[in-house]
């Protein structure tokens, strides 16, 4: 039976506070740049021409009024992004160092991301789409957990696919253990997972990519497709018993990587919707790989997400010139 939705996301959504020079006083510039990681994979995927829906919650603000705009400006379904009236929208503050890498700092004490509720589900959403994305941000508070958990049942119940990103942010869990244990449990309960270099290490205990990733595919039979993305380096995906590794696009420009993984994400969700996560050739994943490292990698030439998503010409054109 048909699917309304390609994919649904739950999660953050927040103002990225990105450095943009200094006034005439000498004083440091920051622009509002709409992001969150889950609503950043959806914006990508709309530009891909897939139909998409956000589930979660914002201030009733001044922020929480330009991420609905331009949530629903990028063609993503908003029923379910909710308004907080007394908690204000979750703000971060992101320092790019020299090489694009950044730094953040978050207003999140609490957040409004942080306060939806089980109850606010959007049960008949959830049941009707194709895959369901989801990271950690919204598992770091006990009750948005409980809602995140309970979203990953309903939808991976009604037949979608699960996707996780883990997206370890430390400062934002009251402790190690508590991030490690609801990244073990994302793994444990998805189908495709992208997941970081640094993350890696963090839950495998191995600086051999390879060696964290026969650990973790052990560990966690369930995952089907699995991408371990290397920054500047490239990725490595896992799938039907084949390892595949495609190098990043290295052409100059890059402003800030925020929202790179993100992009990659959605390039990859984007391709399983097209070609599933069984009976993958080697050249399959290899060519789903170089259009999510493209993608990538004009997204690091912008700032901020949302907004700077890559449409197919942009990304037909690296491919092809590269």
């Amino acid at each position: 039976m048909e699917k309304r939705y390609d994919v649904v996301a739950l999660g953050e959504l927040l103002i990225d506070f990105t450095e943009s020079g200094t006034s005439a006083q000498g004083n440091p510039l920051w622009e509002a740049n709409p992001g969150g990681a889950p609503c950043n994979v959806l914006a990508m995927l709309n530009k891909l021409h897939r139909r998409t829906a956000f589930i979660g919650k914002v201030g009733s603000d001044v922020y929480g009024r330009q991420l609905h705009a331009v949530v629903s400006d990028a063609g993503i379904d908003t029923g379910a992004l909710l308004f907080d009236p007394e908690v204000h929208t979750t703000l971060a503050v992101v320092h790019t160092f020299e090489n694009g890498d950044r730094d953040f700092s978050f207003y999140r004490n609490p957040g409004a991301d942080m306060m939806l509720r089980e109850d606010e589900l959007p049960r008949a959403m959830l049941e009707d789409c194709r895959i369901f994305h989801f990271g950690t941000l919204s598992m770091t508070h006990d009750g948005v957990r409980a809602a995140t958990k309970a979203a990953v049942k309903i939808a991976k119940d009604a037949g979608a696919l699960i996707s996780f990103d883990p997206n370890l942010r430390p400062p934002l869990w009251s402790s190690e253990a508590l991030a490690k244990e609801n990244i073990e449990w994302g793994l444990a309960h998805a189908d495709i997972v992208k997941i970081a270099d640094n993350e890696i290490v963090f839950m495998a205990g191995e600086t051999d990519y390879d060696k964290g990733a026969a650990i973790l595919s052990e560990r966690y039979p369930n995952i089907r497709l699995l991408n371990v993305t290397l920054g500047a380096d490239g990725a490595i995906s896992f799938c039907c018993g084949h390892r595949v590794f495609v190098p990043a696009f290295r052409l100059g420009g890059t402003i800030e990587t925020t929202g790179a993984g993100d992009t990659f994400c959605a390039s990859v969700l984007h391709d399983v919707l097209n070609n599933g996560v069984t009976s993958r050739s080697k050249e399959s994943l290899a060519a789903m790989l170089r259009f999510a490292n493209a993608a990538a990698y004009l997204v690091t030439t912008k700032k901020g997400a949302i907004r700077s998503m890559p449409n197919p010409a942009e990304i037909d054109a690296i491919l092809k010139n590269a």
